[in-house]
Formats: C-alpha cells, sequence, structure tokens
C-alpha cells in the first residue's frame, strides 16, 4: 500500500456534518483533533479542507426551519462564519493560518474562473496556508449549487489537481452489503469499479442535516475513477486509523478507489 502512497503529494480532506455537529451542538472536541490531524499530514501532503456543516452549525445557534431554501442559506451564512472562527483558532494553536474559499457549480465549469480559483489555491498553498473550501449556499441558487459536498470535493480533487480525496464520515467504508440489515457485512478494503445499480440509488443521509449517505460518496469515488483519481472513504470518528494509512502506509480500514491500472503493491 505504501506504493500507492508514494506518488500522493496533495490531498483533499471532506469533512462531514455528523463529524462536526453532535446533538445540536458543534463538535469542538473532534475539530480539534481534526484540526491537529490536518496540521500532521501537512508534513508529509500539501492540504487541502473541504468542509460540510455550515447550515448544521448555524442550527446551533438559531433553530429556524431547514426546509425553506431562505432559512437554509440564513443558516448557512450563521454556520459558516461559525465554523472559520473554530477553524481559524484551532490552526492558530498550531501556527498555521487557513483561508475560506466558496465555491458553486458555475465556478468549476467556468473554464477562466478555474484557472483563477486553481492559482489562488497554489498560491494558498505555497504559502503553507490550509484553503478550506465549502459551497456557497448563502448566495448561490439552487440550480448552482453541487447539492452535497462529496461532489463538490471530488471536483476540487480534480481541478486543482490533487493525487487522493480523503472523506471522513459518519460511513467509515463501502460495505459487500447494508452494515445495518445484514450481520456478515464486511467493509471492502479496495475497490476498481462501482456497479451502475448502486451510483442511482436513493441517497440514504445518516442525520437531517446530512445531504448525500454512501449514494453520494460512490458518486464522487465514480467521478474520480474515470478521470483516473483516488478516493478514499474513512471514519471521522477513528482518525488515528486514517492516520495509520496516510501516514504510516497502513491500510487495515476504510475503502480506497482505485483505478483498474493502479496497484497497491
Amino acid at each position: 500500500m505504501s506504493g500507492i502512497l508514494k506518488s500522493v503529494k496533495r490531498i483533499v480532506v471532506k469533512v462531514g456534518s455528523s463529524i462536526l455537529v453532535e446533538n445540536q451542538q458543534v463538535a469542538l472536541h473532534r475539530i480539534e483533533t481534526l484540526c491537529t490531524f490536518l496540521v500532521d499530514l501537512q508534513s508529509t501532503y500539501e492540504v487541502i479542507l473541504v468542509t460540510s456543516g455550515a447550515v448544521a452549525a448555524g442550527y446551533t445557534k438559531k433553530e429556524i426551519d431547514k426546509s425553506l431554501e431562505t432559512n437554509k442559506q440564513v443558516l448557512a451564512s450563521i454556520g459558516q462564519l461559525l465554523l472559520m472562527h473554530i477553524y481559524y483558532t484551532e490552526f492558530q494553536k498550531h501556527g498555521i493560518l487557513c483561508a475560506q474559499v466558496l465555491f458553486g457549480a458555475r465556478e468549476m465549469d467556468s473554464c477562466k474562473r478555474a484557472v483563477t480559483d486553481c492559482n489562488a489555491i497554489e498560491a494558498l498553498l505555497a504559502h503553507k496556508v490550509i484553503p478550506i473550501i465549502n459551497e456557497n449556499d448563502a448566495i448561490s441558487p439552487r440550480e448552482l449549487l453541487f447539492g452535497d459536498n462529496d461532489c463538490l470535493s471530488a471536483h476540487v480533487a480534480y481541478h486543482f489537481n490533487a493525487d487522493l480525496l480523503v472523506i471522513l464520515s459518519d460511513i467509515d467504508g463501502y460495505y459487500t452489503a447494508n452494515p445495518r440489515t445484514c450481520a456478515d457485512a464486511k467493509v471492502r478494503l479496495i475497490v476498481h469499479e462501482i456497479s451502475p445499480e448502486e451510483l442511482v440509488a436513493e441517497a440514504t443521509p445518516n442525520n437531517r442535516f446530512a445531504t448525500g449517505g454512501i449514494v453520494t460518496k460512490l458518486q464522487a469515488a465514480q467521478f474520480l475513477l474515470e478521470r483516473g483519481g483516488k478516493m478514499y472513504l474513512s471514519s471521522g470518528f477513528q482518525l488515528e486509523k486514517v492516520r495509520s494509512f496516510l501516514l504510516g502506509g497502513h491500510h487495515h480500514t476504510g475503502t480506497l478507489f482505485l483505478p483498474s491500472a493502479a496497484t497497491s503493491s
């Protein structure tokens, strides 16, 4: 497995809402652990963070009906500022700067804008600043949004030339069957292909602030596999296991999606 990581220089790490918010409170201890983990990664890789959780974080401060689009924008505006304040504070403990970057699908579709954004990301990374990317829920019309940050993170990884996308979630891998209904279900450590049926299944988020579930993660993986990219899906609750893989090359948990031409030797 160390052979796969040997060619990895730049990583996009996407963290889900369920990791950042718990019981209607921002999970400060988890964000602290996450930031320490990302700083450790920065000693080996260039690191870009894609964060979810703005709406969920906003809801911890103002409980309004998030099913209404305008209310969702209100919550995203409140929560994004809250999350960035926490990220900034935690990274500063390590002497690391972070920067907010907001995207929508329109930016990715515009070649001129994509080049400009790529130059900005390159400059941030060159100065050892961690870019923190989120979808611009607050002002973008629904039709100009990706709709979930799994998809956004895959596009970020592709357009900004990352060698690996790491999705940290409450879903700890791609199972052989539904682990909630099948006691014999096992995590697939390496996957080269995803069946078309699984890519179009109904999304089943694990909490009310998530937008995807396993389906959007498979769609993100498929997007990268078709373009020769790689993705690693693992639990955001057990960062030591992710650390063991990314910094030690020990792959005992989580699912690594690799193009068919790739080898794990």
